[in-house]
């Protein structure tokens, strides 16, 4: 019976420790990234820099990076972990991330990161947004004439990709065009929605989920097969073979994103803050593939873009 006191009260000892052995820094960041998508990583780097830059470096700041499975439950448990560590702040890259951390981390002020948020966020959502103007994809639309028929692939468990979809399906309807969605959340399923797809479309849009980010190569291929051409909101999506792309900077994600932390870290209050939109979003054409797929690129389009690639 002494032996299993004196166990007890050294194990309370020990635990009691541990945290302040693990919290030897001043301030402690936890980070969490929606899936393992290059623009995450690339938001990240911008953040940590950014810190830096802002006396917030290795020397006294933890940053504690998570790249969980991408499906709800991993996302609730990783916040539940940050919870446990109660970190001085939590970042999350993407609205599933974000959204789950909001509604469960346990009073530790979440950023958000390239967040695809509603056009009127909820109050009290800090961070910034990745939003970007859908609608001057569909004037292009407009403008190609024989692109009414529009194919989106999207992810329903990512809040980002889903509100995607719901806002293609909504301008469609304002111009008179028409949105079939496939729901994809593996490599099957991005085959099985080509397959059924292909046939019935003129363009495919290809949403800010993490699975079609990871399948887009072979989304590329298969479509330019069948000379359909590909248009996505993902950064780097027109040099990969999308002829049209609308982008958010992941940097400046990143940049901002440290700019709000900051700011919380040196006593403001995250409800007090609010989701600042990008100030750059690049439309990107991709001339090449237009001339291979003998599409001709309306005039206004290529005024209208910031870079064009010959």
């Amino acid at each position: 019976m002494r032996r299993v006191l004196i166990f007890i009260a050294l194990t309370g000892i020990l635990l009691a420790a541990w945290p302040l052995e693990c919290r030897a820094a001043d301030k402690v960041i936890a980070a969490m990234m929606s899936s393992d998508q290059p623009r995450y990583r690339e938001a990240h780097l911008a953040f940590v820099k950014s810190l830096a830059a802002r006396g917030y470096t290795s020397a006294n700041t933890e940053i504690i990076l998570q790249s969980p499975n991408p499906d709800p439950h991993s996302w609730s448990n990783t916040v539940r972990k940050f919870n446990a560590y109660r970190p001085d702040l939590i970042v999350a890259y993407g609205a599933p991330a974000a959204l789950v951390a909001m509604k469960e981390s346990e009073g530790i002020p979440v950023v958000a990161a390239d967040m695809y948020a509603p056009e009127k966020p909820p109050r009290g959502m800090c961070g910034v947004s990745s939003r970007v103007p859908l609608l001057m994809l569909f004037n292009i639309f407009q403008e190609l004439r024989h692109h009414r028929r529009i194919g989106a692939l999207y992810t329903a468990r990512e809040a980002g990709s889903q509100r995607q979809l719901e806002e293609f399906r909504k301008l469609a309807l304002q111009f008179g065009m028409s949105v079939e969605g496939a729901n994809v959340a593996s490599a099957p399923a991005v085959e099985a929605a080509l397959d059924s797809m292909l046939d019935k479309v003129d363009v495919i849009v290809a949403t800010e989920s993490g699975i079609v980010c990871r399948q887009f190569d072979r989304i590329i291929s298969r479509a330019r097969a069948r000379n359909i051409p590909v248009v996505a909101t993902m950064p780097g999506a027109a040099e990969r073979g999308a002829l049209l792309s609308l982008e958010i900077s992941p940097q400046e994600q990143g940049h901002l994103a440290a700019e709000i932390a900051s700011r919380i870290l040196e006593g403001a209050r995250a409800e007090h803050l609010s989701l600042l939109s990008p100030r750059r979003v690049d439309l990107i054409i991709n001339l090449r593939v237009a001339r291979e797929m003998g599409i001709t690129m309306p005039f206004a389009a290529l005024g209208a873009a910031t870079r064009v690639i010959k």
